[in-house]
């Protein structure tokens, strides 16, 4: 970074149009338009038959959706996931029974509605929009996420939700473009700036704090706490903005490989009160 660094905070306030835009976009009564990328395939054989077609849509659009007649195996998953690269290891205490192998995380939708952050996962609300690992160092953070449904759920219709980074980044100005390209989160060594390029895109490394304090450090030489915190704000609006987003409503054996260079990803709300058999996702994180 530049000589001169500016440290700040940002604080949402509920008046924020973002705030507004969120709440309608994670609700439970959200209606998103499918990725129209996807593919029908046999689970058997699929790793011989189908990794091609998969890593092509990865290439040219940053994701691929296979609806699969059935789920792969265990051993299938962890397969698929050493063809895209290495998997990330599931470190945090919070999460280790649900996790298999070290790697594989059982993402299922039994801790209700809750405000405990490492449970949010595993939770029935709604799941901020985010790129994934923003907080870590860029050969850190994953390069693929793979999700793959090994039970939809019943009167639960929580829908993970996709925002390619390319439209937001043609929503903000240049001076935001700018500004975001020298911001990251303060106290976090190597950790990327909130926007960089990559391959001839935007790159967003960001997630959305909600009500909790996003403290930031910029090195840009015009940086201001009031013009850093518009470009969030900004940032945060345009994430939200309802004409770009996706929903994926998951059904079982449906498989989605999401590049987290090219989408922000999150979760709308699933149905309030008991259900009968939570939602049960399968994730292995790449790099």
């Amino acid at each position: 970074m530049g000589d001169t660094v500016l440290a700040s905070c940002f604080s949402e306030d509920e008046a924020d149009e973002h705030c507004r835009l969120r709440r309608r976009l994670l609700s439970v009564d959200s209606e998103l338009p499918p990725p129209a990328v996807g593919f029908p395939a046999a689970a058997d054989g699929f790793l011989e038959a189908g990794a091609d077609r998969l890593l092509h849509n990865l290439r040219e659009y940053g994701l691929a959706v296979v609806h699969l007649d059935e789920s792969l195996t265990h051993d299938q998953f962890v397969a698929l996931g050493a063809l895209l690269g290495e998997a990330i290891p599931e470190t945090d205490d919070a999460v280790q029974p649900y996790v298999e192998d070290g790697i594989v995380l059982n993402l299922v939708a039994d801790a209700g509605r809750t405000q405990d952050v490492s449970l949010q996962p595993f939770a029935t609300g709604p799941l901020s929009l985010h790129s994934e690992g923003s907080g870590r160092s860029a050969a850190d953070q994953p390069r693929y996420i793979v999700l793959m449904c090994e039970e939809p759920g019943s009167g639960e219709s929580a829908a993970t939700v996709l925002v390619p980074m390319a439209a937001v980044a043609d929503r903000l100005s240049a001076e935001d473009a700018v500004l975001l390209a020298a911001t990251r989160y303060e106290g976090r060594p190597g950790v990327p700036t909130v926007a960089r390029r990559e391959d001839g895109r935007t790159v967003y490394s960001f997630r959305d704090f909600q009500r909790d304090p996003l403290h930031w450090v910029c090195d840009a030489p015009e940086a201001h706490p009031d013009t850093v915190n518009r470009a969030i704000r900004r940032l945060l609006a345009g994430m939200y903005a309802p004409r770009q987003a996706y929903g994926v409503p998951w059904t079982r054996g449906l498989l989605v490989v999401i590049d987290n260079t090219w989408f922000f990803h999150g979760r709308t709300a699933g149905a309030v009160g008991p259900v009968g058999r939570p939602r049960h996702l399968k994730r292995l994180r790449i790099r």
